[in-house]
């Protein structure tokens, strides 16, 4: 049976999805872009044996409308004979590209596929694809959720309820991303995986000198009256600072099979060795990296005690600390380069974000085992096991 390995990944640098972002100057098919050329100089592969290009994107309208993917598959010089496309799997996005990517393929429909994705969300924010007093959900939907569905904050303070989070320990969590994520940086980890855009460098949301001091003196990011009656259960615990900021970025994998890897020359540097995606409760949204991470280790007949490290988006440190306790994984396995509340968050682009960063950290590490899970809007997760090489 043919397998699926990675044999580059590279990422921009992320910054603040502000008009004064450090990238905000960046059209996202011109960030999308800098990432393909990277991957093919780094790797040597000639652009015209790539079968497929996947993208993921979020909020496809504007400047990343019309399959943002295609267009930066031609800014980078590509042949006009490589295809793409881009999907939509919300903050799984480019997760779920890879999962494509990697099961076609171990099925034969390709031999050499790039999975990757982008946002901007300073020059496309998020919720720019739903004009004002539009449904996006339908009657259907609203007869089903008769009291209404929520947003992804009040979501996240939900599961800070549910499972007694309190805003010291959420600060805390969010605290440990920036110390470790800093660390990264001055130790040179992420040196491999960034590729350097317009003289910027580094990741811009990384703030070395964060503390739970700073941290408490922030304000509630998503109190509501109408919420705080409808759920009286919510201390309103989530702000700013333990959770993700809004960002720009971009992020590529390169994906064939061994035998291919082989015949190219190209080095492996781990192997996509199982997938799963499932859907949970769409209030309580975020909670599906839980049974997305006990479906994969089923599909790849592993337990947690199998794996050495774990990429959990940190769309809110409570979605984090809510998968710990439920799995009873040591943190100190957990986001090892710091997460997205530290490094940021470009929808499109975090899933193979998290990938780029989870397979140099297990190069880095000699990790045998790895396992990356994203929360995704509306109830969704992806999972996949990787296998160092």
């Amino acid at each position: 049976m043919r397998d699926a390995v990675i044999v580059e990944a590279v990422r921009t640098p992320i910054g603040k999805g502000r008009p004064n972002g450090s990238l905000a100057h960046v059209h996202p098919v011109e960030l999308l872009a800098h990432t393909l050329r990277t991957l093919v100089e780094r790797s040597g592969v000639d652009p015209a044996l790539i079968d497929d290009v996947i993208g993921g994107t979020v909020d496809q309208v504007g400047e990343q409308a019309m399959n943002t993917t295609r267009y930066a598959v031609l800014s980078a010089g590509f042949p006009e004979s490589v295809p793409a496309t881009t999907v939509d799997r919300q903050c799984g996005s480019s997760q779920q590209a890879v999962h494509f990517a990697a099961q076609g393929v171990i099925s034969g429909a390709y031999d050499l596929v790039v999975a990757c994705g982008v946002e901007s969300m300073s020059r496309v924010p998020m919720w720019s694809n739903v004009p004002a007093g539009k449904d996006p959900f339908g009657p259907g939907v609203a007869e089903r959720y008769s009291e209404g569905l929520i947003p992804q904050g009040i979501s996240a303070e939900l599961i800070a309820a549910k499972w007694s989070l309190s805003r010291e320990e959420m600060d805390a969590f969010a605290v440990e991303s920036h110390r470790k994520a800093a660390e990264a940086w001055e130790s040179g980890l992420f040196a491999d995986e960034v590729a350097p855009l317009d003289g910027v460098t580094r990741d811009e949301c990384v703030r070395p000198g964060s503390s739970t001091e700073v941290l408490a003196g922030l304000k509630p990011a998503y109190y509501d009256p109408a919420f705080a009656e409808r759920f009286p259960q919510i201390d309103w615990n989530v702000t700013a600072g333990n959770a993700s900021p809004v960002n720009d970025g971009a992020s590529a994998v390169l994906i064939t099979s061994s035998e291919t890897a082989a015949r190219l020359g190209l080095r492996p540097l781990a192997r996509l060795h199982s997938f799963a995606v499932t859907g949970s409760d769409p209030l309580l949204m975020l909670t599906g990296v839980v049974p997305a991470t006990e479906k994969v280790l089923r599909k790849a007949s592993l337990s947690l005690d199998d794996i050495d490290l774990f990429e959990v988006n940190e769309a809110f440190s409570s979605v984090v600390l809510a998968w710990r306790q439920e799995t009873g994984v040591d943190l100190s396995k957990v986001n090892v380069h710091g997460g997205a509340i530290a490094i940021g968050h470009p929808l499109g682009a975090s899933g193979t974000r998290l990938t780029t960063t989870l397979v140099h950290a297990m190069r880095a590490r000699g990790a045998r085992y790895a396992l990356q899970t994203m929360c995704e809007a509306g109830g969704l997760a992806n999972a996949m096991v990787l296998e160092g090489l």
